[in-house]
């Protein structure tokens, strides 16, 4: 069980907070909040990662994976593969928003066991994004003033880019970089281009029936030749509903959403990833199926 001080305030907390209020949950935030690498390396330990995907300000779904988080002992680590704004259900009113701030609490109150990686939604002042909720929802709440927009915005870009685990497995919202530095594919990560960003947030699979064209999808010949560069052997993502729950390219590649938005495609699913060991493939990626309780506050 996960016991510590300062509890986060509920969703139902901050949305009756008055601007100046927010102001300084904004401010608490900046100073607790840790800028992350843009590849977050996760050492070897024990027990699993609870990692979750896309949420899409789908705070019932947040709240059942906070709880299996806190109910798991075997758990120490929280992960998020981004996108966890925009799209938000019509039973959340400002659930962008909300779940933002709501998660970000949480990534300060355990910095080194919370890690929001940043999705295509996140990333939405470099690469604009369509549907955009976040900015309404702010000033629908605490009033137009896009000074407070780009505190929530730059908060939300603090996480990183990706992770990887030293069991094998690496994670981000979309893909990976595709053009990399001979001898030390980390390097891409370091003050990455244009480009390199989309293949890492932006990138569909091609077993996805999704063709955003922001960037050309990742075949398997592609994530085999990186994982072997990196040393790895399984990818996990969101980005891809239709994909959700699968683990296609022979057991290399899991995508998850955890989010009633996405439900119809696989469920509301997060996953266990070891931290022990070494895998030889996703199988050992055990899936939860969670089930998250009706909004009380639609």
């Amino acid at each position: 069980m996960i016991d510590a001080p300062e509890e986060p305030l509920t969703p139902d907390e901050i949305v009756r907070l008055a601007p100046e209020e927010v102001d300084r949950l904004l401010g608490r935030l900046e100073a607790q909040v840790p800028v992350q690498p843009p590849l977050r390396p996760i050492p070897s330990g024990e027990g699993e990662a609870l990692v979750f995907g896309d949420t899409h300000g789908d705070l019932p779904s947040v709240e059942a994976v906070l709880d299996e988080w806190q109910r798991a002992e075997t758990c120490p680590l929280l992960i998020g593969l981004g996108d966890y704004v925009d799209r938000t259900p019509p039973d959340i009113p400002h659930g962008s928003v909300l779940n933002a701030l709501y998660l970000l609490q949480w990534a300060a109150r355990f910095p080194e066991r919370v890690i929001l990686l940043t999705g295509n939604h996140e990333l939405a002042r470099q690469i604009p994004v369509v549907p955009s909720d976040l900015p309404a929802e702010i000033d629908d709440l605490w009033g137009p003033e896009i000074e407070r927009q780009l505190r929530i915005f730059h908060l939300l870009e603090r996480g990183p880019l990706a992770a990887y685990t030293e069991s094998g497995v690496y994670l981000s919202h979309a893909g990976f970089p595709r053009h990399r530095p001979r001898g030390d594919w980390t390097r891409a990560f370091e003050s990455p281009t244009e480009e390199t960003l989309a293949e890492i947030v932006w990138a569909d699979c091609a077993a996805s029936q999704n063709r955003r064209r922001v960037t050309r999808a990742f075949t398997e010949a592609d994530l085999g030749r990186f994982l072997a560069e990196a040393g790895l052997v399984g990818f996990v993502r969101g980005h891809d509903p239709d994909l959700t729950g699968r683990r296609v390219f022979h057991d290399g590649c899991l995508t998850l959403h955890t989010t009633r938005y996405f439900a119809d495609y696989g469920g509301v699913l997060a996953a266990r990833v070891p931290l022990q060991g070494r895998l030889t493939s996703l199988a050992g990626v055990a899936l939860v199926h969670l089930d998250p309780a009706p909004p009380a506050r639609a």
